[in-house]
């Protein structure tokens, strides 16, 4: 396995952006919930709060939150069910050290004042662990539920962002379509290390070079390794270009952890089932691409889950930075 290149260090953001991602190296998070539900849409959340403690103990280096307002039958997945600006007020207080991210805030369903307002809390409360995935949304059907268009998701992503950066400044002065603050209001408290972590999914309906320019980092689905170190490479060329210090890479991934360590892989939903040795090989691989973070889902693991995260924290932290 080739040693994938050191870059420059990245930028210090606050506590959770700068020990998640680290140049050349890969770190393991889990996705909330920490359950398996493959049969039904609705999880049932029992033990959703230890189970987070129990990967902050295990030493997993982050757990990620979606944005799902509605349980929308054709998605078939309500994700963790609570709000996730709410769940990360409670997983603030009864958590240490772990990082909380959220994959993804879909701004365009929200006013970014709201998501700058109860990010920044986040992030204070938590003392610096918050980092903010924002996505222009993949579910047509919420979008008239909330009386909004569909299609110009990509233009109010650009100005929701926009707003959002401009809320860590002191007292900003601007116009989008969002609102014109001004007149010496300002929108306190303000973010841990003076900006929130703004990560981009995908292309969220903009420019590549709009994103590389933009973004404190990629969010990516999972593809395989040789697929993604293209794309990687592409990614740092454009940060290049844009003029900017190197910005991390991250991407989820579906496991189905087998008993057996040496059992081969079976490509499942945005994933793998496989024993543990094949898992260790295929991180290890994606490390090499330059993927600096993986949020692993246990969605549709078959072996009881706290069995699953010790066997994965015993076989897997050792192996890559936590």
């Amino acid at each position: 396995m080739p040693t994938p290149p050191v870059s420059p260090a990245y930028s210090s953001i606050n506590r959770a952006y700068n020990s998640v991602f680290r140049p050349g190296k890969l770190s393991l998070g889990l996705v909330v919930p920490i359950e398996a539900n493959r049969n039904n849409p609705v999880p049932t959340m029992a033990q959703h709060l230890e189970r987070v403690q129990l990967a902050e103990r295990l030493g997993f280096a982050a757990v990620w939150l979606r944005d799902v307002p509605f349980n929308v039958p054709s998605f078939g997945d309500a994700g963790q069910l609570f709000d996730p600006f709410v769940y990360l007020g409670l997983l603030a207080g009864q958590t240490e050290r772990i990082a909380l991210g959220v994959a993804s805030i879909v701004l365009p369903l929200r006013h970014p004042a709201h998501v700058a307002k109860a990010a920044a809390t986040a992030d204070v409360l938590s003392g610096g662990r918050l980092l903010l995935g924002v996505a222009s949304g993949d579910r047509p059907d919420e979008y008239p539920a909330l009386n909004l268009p569909f299609e110009n998701r990509g233009a109010r992503f650009r100005d929701s962002f926009d707003y959002i950066r401009r809320m860590s400044e002191t007292a900003p002065e601007f116009a989008n379509a969002y609102g014109q603050p001004g007149r010496g209001m300002d929108m306190l408290p303000k973010p841990v290390g003076g900006q929130l972590p703004l990560l981009i999914t995908g292309g969220s309906q903009q420019a590549p070079e709009w994103a590389a320019a933009h973004g404190d980092g990629w969010m990516l689905y999972p593809r395989p390794p040789a697929t993604q170190a293209q794309l990687i490479r592409n990614w740092n060329d454009r940060v290049i270009d844009a003029g900017r210090s190197p910005q991390p890479v991250m991407q989820s991934l579906y496991v189905d952890l087998l008993d057996d360590p040496d059992a081969a892989p079976r490509p499942i939903h945005l994933g793998l089932q496989t024993g543990v040795r094949y898992l260790i090989e295929h991180l290890q691989a994606l490390e090499a691409a330059g993927i600096n973070h993986v949020a692993l889902n246990l969605r549709f693991n078959q072996t009881p889950i706290e069995q699953t995260l010790q066997q994965l924290a015993d076989a897997l932290l050792p192996q890559f930075h936590s």
